[in-house]
């Protein structure tokens, strides 16, 4: 499979990037493993994760990177992967932190889990509006020095906090982002495209966007009261089955069966159009799942199918 390359990097990926919040939630570790194989085997190599996933669980999280470790470990495919983790959540123990004790301390954390010597991308995951960016930064700056993060990345961070950390950076001499990863769907275009956009590309920003099926409402299974009542999920995403959601499902079903596809295969075909979007973040809990998510790179929406889909979800 094609490879492209992190802007201001030498890693390359394949355009899908796997989200490894399921690993220890919905999945357990034989699960996690046969998704992971098959993800890799269809020649993928971009793993997503973070130090608190899935804190929701347990409380602290860790689950997720204790899984993909021992996966690691066992398959000894190292090399060959990409390995994106985050810094900055909150759990039960504590709220956002990204002071430097915080960020060496959840470092060495995650590296342990992994059961590696390096994180090749490491995200601001939020930020807790207090610690200086300088402060943040340079954390980062004695990661890297110690050969423990190759590239630094953000997700959840104001575009006000995104400017000062490149505008400290440079200042500085600190490390800068080199990669963002924005919530971008169909159904949430308005934050990225006016707020993010312009600075994606004054920075040269390599993009990953998260949700990228709007938490399963764009792979078109729930239509009815019941379906948003019988998933966990339901209650977070009701809120698209609006005129606008019910357009966007109803172009996502004509252009599914025009290339027959799935719907889901449509709608990350579409942000893979979007000239700024370097692979958009996916998860899936069976291998039928992952064929609908495999298929979007090789589909080539056409012009038509690019503007109904513009149109409907504006």
């Amino acid at each position: 499979m094609k490879k492209i390359e992190i802007q201001h990097t030498d890693l390359q990926i394949a355009p899908l990037n796997f989200g490894g919040n399921v690993f220890g939630w919905t999945l357990n570790e034989q699960q996690s493993f046969e998704i992971l194989d098959q993800f890799v085997g269809a020649g993928f190599n971009f793993i997503d994760t973070a130090d608190t996933y899935s804190w929701w669980v347990n409380g602290i999280g860790g689950q997720s990177e204790e899984i993909i470790g021992k996966w690691l470990k066992s398959r000894g495919n190292r090399k060959d992967m990409v390995i994106a983790t985050k810094v900055g959540s909150e759990t039960q123990e504590h709220g956002y932190d990204i002071s430097k004790k915080h960020i060496l301390k959840s470092a060495d954390d995650s590296l342990r889990r992994l059961g590696v010597d390096h994180i090749d991308l490491y995200y601001t995951h939020f930020d807790d509006k207090l610690t200086p960016v300088e402060e943040t930064l340079s954390a980062y700056d004695e990661l890297i020095k110690a050969g423990k993060v190759r590239y630094i990345a953000a997700s959840n961070l104001s575009p006000t906090r995104l400017i000062e950390s490149f505008d400290a950076a440079e200042k500085n001499g600190l490390p800068k982002y080199v990669a963002l990863q924005p919530h971008y769907n169909l159904v949430e275009r308005s934050s990225f495209e006016t707020d993010y956009a312009p600075l994606v590309e004054k920075y040269g920003l390599s993009v990953f966007p998260y949700w990228s099926l709007a938490a399963g409402f764009l792979t078109g299974k729930y239509r009815t009261e019941a379906d948003f009542d019988n998933t966990t999920r339901g209650g977070g995403i009701k809120k698209y089955f609006d005129n606008k959601g019910k357009a966007v499902l109803k172009a996502l079903d004509s252009i599914a069966e025009k290339h027959g596809v799935q719907q889901a295969t449509v709608a990350l075909a579409w942000l893979l159009a979007k000239p700024l979007i370097t692979a958009p973040i996916v998860s899936a809990t069976s291998a039928t799942q992952l064929e609908t998510l495999f298929a979007a790179p090789t589909l080539k929406l056409d012009t038509e199918d690019i503007q109904l889909l513009n149109e409907v979800s504006k």
